[in-house]
């Protein structure tokens, strides 16, 4: 796998851990560790996306 498809791979990550954090949020009764947990996750992703594309 290419660096650029595998930056794009992780974009999509990233979006989708956006979005499971937003639905997170508007979800009544949600463990903010569990919220808590995926904002770590997008993080990483994030962090991996930046490294790659320096």
């Amino acid at each position: 796998m290419s660096v650029t498809a595998h930056v794009e791979q992780l974009k999509r990550k990233h979006q989708s851990l956006s979005d499971a954090v937003e639905e997170a949020q508007r979800a009544p009764g949600i463990d903010d560790l569990a919220i808590a947990d995926l904002k770590k996750q997008k993080l990483r992703v994030k962090e991996e996306i930046t490294r790659l594309s320096s």
